[in-house]
C-alpha cells in the first residue's frame, strides 16, 4: 500500500464532506452521566454534632430502618434458655451424647410431620431427654422465577412443628446441634423430665 502525502483526493473529500453534513455535534456532559447517580437522592445534609465540631467522627451506628425476619440459626439461637445453664454449654459444645435419633432426609413434609411428632413423644414417654433431629441442609436450587425460594423446608419447618402443640408441652429447648453431630443440618431437642 503506498501511503500519500497526508492529503485527500477529490472523491476523499466528497465523501467526508457528506458524513460530516449528516452528523450531529454530541453533548458530552450528558453522555457520561451515570445512571445510577441520575436517579439517587441528594445526600442528606450532615448535622455537625460536638464530636465532629472537635475533629472526632461521629461513630454511632445508624438502625436499620428495614425489618428483615432473622435467619433461622439467629432466631434458635436467641431463643431464651429454658434448661440448665450447665447442660446448655455441654450441649453447645457437643459434649452431651444424643439418647435417640431421627433422620428426616428426603422426607416431603407430609411424611416428616408425623414422623416427628410420633419419634418425639415416644422419646418423651420412654424417658429420654435430648434426642438429635437431623434435617439435612437442603438442595440450593433456583429454579429461576419470580419469587425467591428458601431452600432447607425442613430445617426451616421443623422448630414451627416442636414449638407448636403437642410437642411444645414435651420439648423444653431446642439448639442447632454441634458440627460432630450435623452441624446446621440437625438440632438438638432437650425434652422434659417425664411425670
Amino acid at each position: 500500500m503506498k501511503r500519500r502525502n497526508g492529503r485527500l483526493n477529490d472523491d476523499d473529500l466528497a465523501l467526508w464532506q457528506r458524513v460530516t453534513e449528516r452528523t450531529e455535534k454530541l453533548d458530552l456532559k450528558s453522555l457520561f452521566v451515570p445512571e445510577i447517580d441520575a436517579l439517587m437522592p441528594a445526600p442528606p445534609a450532615l448535622r455537625k454534632s460536638k464530636s465532629v465540631l472537635l475533629g472526632k467522627p461521629n461513630l454511632k451506628p445508624k438502625k436499620p430502618t428495614h425489618s428483615l425476619m432473622p435467619s433461622l440459626p439467629d432466631q434458635v439461637n436467641r431463643a431464651p434458655v429454658q434448661m440448665d445453664q450447665k447442660a446448655f454449654g455441654k450441649l453447645k459444645r457437643g459434649k452431651l451424647k444424643p439418647e435417640g435419633r431421627i433422620d428426616l432426609h428426603g422426607m416431603t413434609l407430609d411424611r416428616a410431620h408425623p414422623a416427628l411428632s410420633g419419634f418425639i413423644l415416644s422419646a418423651h414417654k420412654s424417658g429420654k431427654r435430648l434426642v438429635l433431629v437431623i434435617t439435612g441442609k437442603g438442595k440450593q436450587r433456583d429454579e429461576g422465577g419470580p419469587i425467591p425460594v428458601r431452600h432447607g423446608v425442613l430445617r426451616h419447618q421443623v422448630p414451627q412443628w416442636l414449638s407448636m402443640q403437642p410437642l411444645s408441652s414435651v420439648v423444653l429447648q431446642v439448639s442447632q446441634a454441634h458440627l460432630s453431630h450435623g452441624g446446621g443440618g440437625a438440632y438438638y431437642v432437650y425434652l422434659r423430665r417425664h411425670r
